[in-house]
């Protein structure tokens, strides 16, 4: 079954598409062709976009329309559309309103305006550390770092890095394991003082091989026998040196992240038991999946 999903909205459509891809996902069985209509500000734009769900209906099932649209004006056009409309915002405003004792400002552009300055900046800064320090880069300010993630080569270290500086303003270090790391008496020299900030990443073999045939056709580094090897020792070394890491095999990058959320909450919550001499009990680290 196929079915055409449409996000529309009067910014940069991430509100709707964010939302509306959270509830398509709940049904599997059905292939979504997805289209986006971004900044739909004024009745005639959105007339536009009537006109393109219209010849589209067409031509199978009903459309289903997600949209984040704040304009009363706009929202009536698009309400002609020959689609299933799912509005996303107006009954969240709608009690908000009623909680607050106000009405929603109608202003356009304030989903993912800049709000907060220094949270903003914050998450600027961590993107430029992410960059600096990706894929081991740079070894400067480790001492800086929230996390440093370490894993074989294509373990997700990358996007993983840069999701939580930008979402959440962490600043994340990435350093890739090679053959030379597993056979060394501690953690490699580079992240070796920085172990309490290390996280580790692992998938499996052949899913590596999969990945770094993309990067590398038919060679030795995304063969089935050197991935299986990097990534058992890597796993020793993550047990050998107390180490928490996730496999990435079947997570999304968010859900990645939350699991490492959990663990920098837990780690600095233990940390300030310790300075306060309060007992933390046993901790579980809760992120070997």
């Amino acid at each position: 079954m196929r079915r055409l999903a449409v996000f529309v909205s009067d910014g940069t459509g991430i509100t709707a598409e964010t939302l509306g891809n959270a509830l398509l996902v709940n049904f599997p069985a059905i292939s979504f062709e997805r289209y986006a209509f971004p900044f739909v500000d004024t009745a005639e734009e959105a007339e536009l976009v009537v006109r393109e769900i219209r010849d589209a209906a067409d031509s199978g099932a009903l459309p289903i329309m997600f949209t984040t649209v704040k304009a009363p004006a706009v929202r009536a056009v698009l309400d002609g559309a020959p689609a299933m409309i799912l509005d996303l915002l107006s009954g969240p405003l709608t009690e908000l309103e009623r909680a607050l004792g106000t009405t929603a400002s109608e202003q356009l552009g304030q989903y993912h305006g800049v709000g907060d300055m220094e949270r903003y900046f914050a998450r600027m800064r961590a993107v430029e550390y992410a960059l600096e320090h990706d894929d081991g880069q740079s070894l400067r300010g480790l001492d800086a770092a929230d996390v440093v993630l370490v894993a074989p080569s294509r373990c997700g270290k990358t996007p993983t890095t840069m999701y939580l500086a930008l979402r959440y303003g962490l600043r994340v270090a990435n350093y890739p394991l090679t053959d030379d790391d597993y056979h060394g008496e501690s953690l490699p020299a580079a992240v070796a003082p920085h172990r309490e900030r290390c996280f580790g990443l692992t998938t499996n073999a052949r899913r590596l091989s999969q990945v770094r045939h993309e990067r590398r056709p038919d060679s030795r580094y995304a063969s089935l026998e050197q991935c299986t090897y990097e990534l058992r020792r890597a796993e020793e070394l993550y047990h050998r040196f107390d180490v928490p890491f996730l496999n990435s095999a079947n997570k999304s990058v968010e859900e990645m992240s939350v699991v490492i959320l959990r663990w920098l909450q837990e780690r600095d919550a233990s940390r300030r038991d310790q300075r306060e001499g309060t007992p933390s009990g046993v901790r579980s680290k809760g992120a070997r999946t």
